[in-house]
């Protein structure tokens, strides 16, 4: 596209052509030239317009904020259901926690975009049955089948979620990729609404407590778990209506924490090897190995989608393709202790989803890893790198209906 931009710089309908073919490459590619056709009227134009962004903050329609509010407090509402109903705490939560946030999530998208009817149903449909699902589901609290289960229905209904995000454009792979980008923006600006919120809340309780009267239980029971279960949704309505709030922050903590992970990754390993840790006969640690893998993969693709939306210097990439490589050699470690596991003590439910995961990851690494290697030395070829993050995904979803739904029958709920 870059030769295409090139070729028709002078041409303003061709120009719109190509911007509505792809947008986020039209983006990239023209920023990464524009400081050749600098000074060019039409080049300037799209430049403006491509990433001209407001300094004021919008809060949508009247329309829309209700509809926020609305759904914040059924969220809030669902929360609420064991102090509503006297069910146990620990009974509900394991199994329920996902139906406070990812229904309301589908709901705002669906809503904001306007879906048929039918998409209404499905969304809806798959969060219905899979509710009565997990809660007829049988097994005590120390059920590796029921642990497993509930773990792996919340990547279940955050693809519902990604369902509606994507709308009609389920098949388009940058589509996907802007629902990781949306993610990742999402984790940060639930993290300052929690913030503020903790603030707010230790200022409030102090001056209570100053006056000699005691709110904390009050102040924790029905506004406290209402403004939890409402965050993630808030922070949805504000990163849709004002991207610009946080698309120079999310950037930033990726090109930031990148390095940082990559070389507190390598004297992990380096550590491990010193003191004679055994992720082979030490279940607690290969726990704890997993799921560093796991939140090294997450950081790993939430920099990928952060790279194809800003432009990165090569020592970035660089960055980004050895914190890869050393995170394949993490999860070849983990892979083969799990392997040694099963062949010492047998198979359990706990082996078999450890195992199909990290095989999984480590397919998904290489195949990033080595779309990476040719993206370093030819940046053009970066969007291979996004294909091969948003083209697996379904896969990782697969695997989760898997453990969920077969596992429990397949293991006969132990």
């Amino acid at each position: 596209m870059k030769a295409d931009i090139y070729k028709h710089q002078n041409d303003p309908g061709q120009l719109e052509a190509l911007y509505r073919s792809n947008k986020v490459k039209f983006r990239r590619e023209f920023n990464l030239v524009y400081h050749e056709l600098k000074g060019s009227s039409l080049a300037d134009f799209w430049n403006e317009r491509l990433n001209y962004e407001s300094d004021s903050i919008s809060w949508g329609t009247k329309k829309e904020l209700i509809f926020v509010i609305t759904v914040s407090l059924i969220a809030g509402l669902i929360a609420k259901i064991p102090n509503l109903t006297g069910l146990d705490p620990e009974f509900f939560y394991p199994r329920n926690i996902g139906f406070i946030v990812f229904p309301m999530l589908a709901a705002y998208f669906l809503w904001k975009q306007k879906m048929p009817v039918k998409h209404w149903f499905i969304a809806f449909g798959v969060n219905l049955i899979s509710a009565i699902y997990i809660n007829l589901l049988p097994g005590d609290d120390g059920s590796d089948t029921l642990i497993l289960a509930c773990i792996h229905l919340l990547l279940i209904l955050w693809a519902v979620t990604g369902f509606t995000f994507t709308g009609q454009k389920l098949k388009d792979l940058q589509r996907r990729l802007e629902f990781l980008r949306y993610n990742g923006d999402l984790v940060v600006m639930t993290t300052i609404l929690l913030l503020a919120g903790g603030l707010m809340t230790a200022v409030t309780l102090g001056l209570f407590e100053l006056i000699d009267l005691n709110i904390e239980e009050f102040y924790f029971q029905y506004l406290g778990i209402w403004g939890l279960a409402a965050a993630p949704v808030i922070a949805t309505y504000l990163v849709q209506t004002n991207p610009h709030l946080v698309n120079k922050v999310s950037p930033v903590i990726a090109k930031v924490f990148t390095p940082l992970l990559l070389v507190m990754l390598i004297i992990y390993l380096g550590a491990v090897i010193f003191t004679g840790k055994d992720p082979y006969n030490d279940r607690e640690f290969l726990m704890i190995f997993n799921i560093l893998l796991i939140g090294v993969m997450a950081i790993i693709l939430f920099s990928v989608a952060e790279t194809s939306r800003n432009n990165t210097s090569r020592i970035g990439a660089l960055t980004l393709l050895g914190l890869s490589i050393v995170t394949i050699v993490v999860n070849a470690v983990a892979l083969t202790a799990i392997l040694f596991r099963i062949s010492e003590w047998g198979v359990t439910p706990n082996r078999i989803a450890v195992l199909g995961g990290n095989l999984l990851i480590l397919i998904n690494l290489l195949l990033v890893t080595y779309r990476q290697y040719q993206a370093v030395k030819d940046q053009s070829k970066l969007e291979q790198v996004e294909n091969s993050i948003a083209s697996f995904l379904p896969i990782y979803v697969l695997w989760a209906i898997l453990v969920t739904f077969i596992f429990p029958v397949l293991f006969n709920f132990r």
